[in-house]
């Protein structure tokens, strides 16, 4: 089946900067080739139910941002290795939470919403201490 794969979770102190990873098989297991029309990144922290962070429409690179992360992180894309990634800068204890990272392989006039996505990576740990 389609695999996504996250890398690049850590424990870090406030202030500082991660860079997760996140790369997508584009072939399934019957051989067909995965067409991704849009990646993004969700995170939850315990008890707490998964919200959106940031995501990018892979042809234009077009990326959206929730409101409590714009202006720290960017979400990008590198169309040759599949993979897309989430430069986190100025953490704080609030970005603490397991982050996924998560496909959708048809065209969605919405990025917001988890439940557009089709596909799903196992998530990374991101830990920030005070």
């Amino acid at each position: 089946q389609v695999q996504l794969v996250e890398s690049g979770g850590g424990l870090v102190q406030a202030g500082g900067s991660l860079r997760l990873s996140c790369t997508v098989s584009k072939r399934t297991a019957s051989g067909r080739t995965f067409s991704y029309y849009a990646m993004g990144w969700f995170r939850q922290a315990p008890g707490k139910a998964r919200e959106f962070v940031a995501a990018i429409r892979w042809s234009a690179g077009t990326t959206y941002y929730a409101d409590s992360v714009k202006g720290r992180f960017t979400i990008s894309r590198d169309n040759a290795k599949n993979t897309v990634y989430l430069q986190m800068n100025s953490l704080n204890p609030e970005d603490t939470a397991v982050y996924y990272c998560a496909a959708v392989d048809t065209y969605r006039a919405t990025l917001y919403r988890a439940g557009v996505y089709n596909y799903w990576g196992q998530g990374t740990q991101v830990t920030v201490s005070s």
